[in-house]
């Protein structure tokens, strides 16, 4: 297997993989928090179409320190986060270069790409509600805002409010509303909650499951992952008592809030022509399809057919606001959840 430079040296780094058959002189760099199995058919598509090979590293953290102590000897060309928190430090670090391309310009909704054209989103994320069908009214739920009634307490499960989704979530709030009514919010929230924050999204649909509490906070994308699980069947069952309850679509209201999976040019890239091809790649119609039927995510790129299940979860009115207003928000987000004790 082929590696490439100081990442050969990372014990973070489990494996490196190189898609598709060896092509001279052709080739990309890419460094992915993305699970393996969900980017192998992405770079195998985008291989059998352009005859570039794509050399992947897999990490979970460290990107942004790596990448800068590695300089101008930084091999990849790309990164791919989840996470518009991801994105942010890299950019931050003042690792990312602009791309000037009419067709990531076109696909990708401004308030989903950085002003500068630094990091483009590639998907969106969206952090609903899982509601239980039975202790649950329709229409009890409405607004983000809601969380905080007392009417909940009791009733509501989250994972840690440290994890990046939640903390995307918070920085929305404070990006919407400001700080001091944030800090109000999310004190009425954890006193609302039913056990002490903790697990996974999948975690929070099985205590509804069990009756530990009657809402989550959760990503939808999990209830195709759970609907679609013959390994674990219970999972299923978990998902068949989920309704999906999208926030704030009320005329005037601020929309569903979502987060992003995105990639930036790094600008010590050795191969940037070939980078900013498979950056239009993964907003085209065959990588966006895959994104939606693989993974359950939605597309950026519009008319894209998603899957049936998640279709039968309804459409939503997404949050507009620039993500990249919510990213220089994280900090003030984590302060907030220690502030608060959220996770205690």
């Amino acid at each position: 297997m082929k590696k490439f430079g100081f990442f050969s040296t990372l014990p973070l780094l489990a494996s490196l993989l190189v898609a598709g058959p060896s092509y001279a002189g052709e080739e990309v760099n890419l460094y992915s928090y993305r699970q393996q199995s969900l980017l192998q058919p992405l770079t195998d598509a985008f291989t059998a179409e352009t005859g570039i090979k794509v050399n992947v590293v897999h990490a979970e953290k460290g990107l942004a320190e790596k990448i800068k102590a590695a300089g101008a000897n930084n091999p990849a060309d790309l990164v791919l986060t989840v996470d518009i928190g991801r994105l942010e430090e890299v950019r931050a670090a003042g690792l990312l270069a602009p791309v000037n391309s009419p067709v990531l310009n076109e696909v990708v909704p401004s308030h989903l790409r950085h002003p500068d054209n630094l990091w483009f989103a590639l998907t969106t994320r969206a952090r609903v509600i899982y509601a239980d069908k039975d202790r649950v009214k329709e229409g009890e739920l409405k607004s983000l805002n809601d969380l905080a009634d007392p009417k909940w307490k009791g009733r509501i499960c989250t994972r840690s409010g440290k994890h990046v989704y939640n903390i995307g979530l918070i920085a929305s709030v404070i990006a919407e509303d400001g700080e001091a009514v944030a800090e109000t919010w999310l004190r009425g929230v954890k006193a609302n909650l039913a056990r002490k924050p903790q697990g996974n999204d999948r975690a929070q649909a099985k205590a509804i499951f069990e009756g530990q509490c009657d809402i989550a906070i959760a990503n939808r994308y999990y209830m195709g992952k759970m609907f679609y699980n013959t390994k674990s069947p219970e999972q299923q069952q978990w998902a068949e008592q989920i309704r999906v309850v999208y926030l704030d679509q009320q005329v005037g209201g601020r929309g569903q809030h979502i987060n992003i999976s995105g990639a930036g040019l790094l600008n010590t890239a050795k191969n940037k022509d070939n980078a900013i091809k498979l950056l239009e790649f993964l907003v085209g119609e065959t990588a966006q399809g895959l994104y939606a039927t693989a993974n359950f995510e939605e597309p950026v790129r519009e008319g894209i057919e998603t899957d049936e299940f998640i279709e039968s979860l309804g459409s939503f009115k997404a949050d507009r606001i620039s993500l990249q207003e919510v990213a220089e928000q994280r900090a003030a987000a984590a302060r907030l959840v220690d502030r608060v004790g959220f996770d205690l």
